[in-house]
């Protein structure tokens, strides 16, 4: 867990880059312009592009609007590698699978490779056996060693209203104290278990960008800038080291109560 000091510290050095857009039409618009400028850079300049996609019903806006776009369509989706960032533990073929919302809304009308796509597996019996897997995947598709950690062009977060981002829940202890990649999250309210990127995955991403819409949002997203950073409560805070690489992206129903 990353220590208060550090924490303070980081933010006085960064402050957050906030872009506010009329609504969720307009922030899939910019987030569409953002994927495509970014790949279209690490493309240039590596001749790969590794982009992490969230699920939810902020980037599924997103994501058809990338679908359609022609300056997405125009991109070189042969050297484009997709992942996730965190997942359900249900099969593909679900409807709260994140990898389906995906795959619907924008990877099956695109011209990508099979195998660019690299989802979470989460046809394995044991859900501990996933997520090994998901890392072993992770490690192979960026050719690292046992120590390295991927290095995302970009990751597409979201957070929820309870200040979450990823599946890093809340008064959740597990994800902050690893070394590992990927994680379990096992969920204690009913709600389903699942699998998620870590922290150290997350800030070491070259850019980040976090999609933040609905009025339903908007006091925790307050709370969030202004509050002393406390990625227990609000695990959206584990960013604050790395803020200078991270977008915020968000419609003026969520930033209503921003000072």
């Amino acid at each position: 867990m990353i220590g208060g000091g550090q924490v303070m510290e980081a933010t006085a050095k960064y402050r957050p880059n906030i872009e506010v857009v009329s609504d969720a039409e307009e922030l899939a618009s910019r987030a569409v312009h953002l994927f495509v400028s970014t790949a279209r850079e690490a493309l240039e300049s590596r001749g790969t592009f590794h982009v992490a996609l969230s699920g939810g019903q902020t980037p599924k806006l997103a994501f058809e609007r990338l679908a359609a776009s022609p300056a997405a369509q125009a991109l070189h989706w042969q050297h484009i590698h997709v992942y996730w960032v965190d997942e359900r533990y249900v099969p593909a073929d679900s409807p709260q699978s994140n990898y389906r919302l995906a795959a619907e809304a924008l990877l099956k009308k695109v011209p990508i490779p099979p195998d660019n796509i690299h989802r979470i597996p989460t046809e394995h019996e044991d859900i501990c056996t996933a997520a090994r897997s998901y890392e072993t995947i992770l490690r192979n598709a960026f050719g690292l060693d046992e120590d390295g950690v991927p290095e995302f062009d970009l990751i597409v977060l979201g957070m929820g209203a309870d200040g979450h981002t990823a599946s890093l829940l809340p008064n959740c202890f597990a994800p902050f104290d690893t070394d590992d990649l990927a994680c379990v999250v096992y969920v204690m309210d009913g709600r389903l278990n699942r699998i998620t990127l870590t922290h150290p995955v997350l800030r070491a991403a070259k850019r980040l960008a976090v999609l933040v819409s609905g009025t339903e949002k908007a006091e925790t997203l307050r709370k969030v800038l202004t509050g002393e950073p406390d990625e227990v409560r609000y695990p959206i805070h584990i960013l604050w080291p790395v803020l200078g690489k991270v977008i915020w992206l968000v419609d003026r129903d969520a930033a209503a109560a921003i000072p």
